[in-house]
Parts: structure tokens; sequence; C-alpha cells
């Protein structure tokens, strides 16, 4: 049976998508998927970011943040980094650690940087280092932020997200052409898995 392909809309600088990453391991021990990592920039350029400083981070961080991190087990504090960094070089990487096959170890590292380590994800040197934790050359992935094909193909994925897939916040799932939004249990994703494999299939 092929496996039910699974995409995930995710943003580096979300904290929820680093804190679904257990109802994601739980649906790849369970069903037969295949996990493809997509972009959405919740603040592309020159939308400006959020400062850590202000007052809505950390209210969000306190009433909804720490408590899912408490219950999902994973280790978090809100990056110091102010304001918060961009992540489309982030994302151009993500293209290059795709054609090596680590695109989901790869963002794990970056969430790992961001919200574990309070490290720039932003910054090219430290984008540089995730890539090599994770098996990418240096140089590629200096040379695959300044590329203007991927740069025209990250700005085409933010595109498509927005307007043929409907996704307006992250983490969003899509599963055999729906679209789930919000932070799914493990339950729902599996559900939709198995729901798409009682139609008979999964859409392009």
């Amino acid at each position: 049976m092929t496996p039910i392909i699974v995409d995930v809309y995710v943003d580096y600088v979300c904290p929820f998508c680093f804190l679904v990453e257990p109802a994601i391991e739980e649906l790849k021990r369970d069903r037969d998927v295949q996990l493809r990592v997509r972009p959405f920039e919740l603040r592309p350029d020159p939308v400006p970011t959020l400062r850590p400083e202000d007052e809505y981070l950390p209210r969000v961080w306190r009433d909804s943040v720490y408590p899912m991190a408490e219950r999902v087990n994973v280790p978090v504090r809100l990056p110091s980094v102010s304001p918060q960094p961009r992540t489309e070089k982030a994302f151009l990487v993500l293209q290059l650690a795709q054609e090596h096959g680590v695109a989901e170890a790869y963002s794990r590292a970056v969430f790992a940087a961001f919200f574990q380590e309070d490290r720039d994800i932003g910054d090219e040197d430290v984008i540089v280092n995730i890539a090599e934790s994770v098996g990418i050359e240096a140089a590629l992935a200096r040379q695959a932020m300044r590329s203007p094909e991927r740069l025209r193909q990250h700005r085409a994925d933010l595109a498509y997200a927005t307007e043929t897939v409907g996704v307006t916040a992250v983490p969003s799932f899509v599963v055999n052409g729906k679209l789930l939004q919000g932070i799914p249990s493990a339950t729902r994703l599996k559900n939709a898995v198995d729901a798409a494999y009682t139609s008979g299939g999964q859409d392009d």
C-alpha cells in the first residue's frame, strides 16, 4: 500500500510547530505516511516580526506555550532574540535538506536551536552550523541562501500555501487534500490518514 503523504506547513519561529512533533512522531510510528515539511512565513519581509520584550509573546508563552510544552514533555523557553528572526534563509536551506533527504532532521534542529538553545536562526552562520549538524556541507548551505532560483521557488511555495492550499496559520497539515489547521492531536492525524485510506487513495 502506498504511504499517505502528509504535508506539514511550519514556520521556524512558531513554538507550536515544534511542540506538535510528538504527535507527528506517533503518527509516523503508527501509520504508513510520508511527511513533507512545507514553508509558511508568518511574517514575511517587510512585515515586522515580534519582540520578546513586548507584552504579546510573554503572555502567549505563559498562557499557551509553556502549558502545552509541559503536557507533551518538550522543554522550551521563550527566545531572547529581538526582534524575532526572519525565516526565509532557513527555508532556502530546507530546500537543500529536502534534496538530501534530511528535511525532518534539519527542521527539528532549527526548532531546537531557536527554542531550546536561544540561537538566532536568521543568522547565516547559525543556519550553516545547523545544516552541518545534519550532514549538509557548509558551502552548499551558503550557496542555497544566495540562490535566486531557490528564492523564487520559496516565494512560489508561499504563494501556493496561501492561495491554493488556504493556509493561514501554522502548524497546518494537509492529508489527502484536506487541510487541518491548528494543533491536531496524534489521534486526529491518524483519523485523517485512516479516512484517506478509506476514501481509496490520495490527492496530489
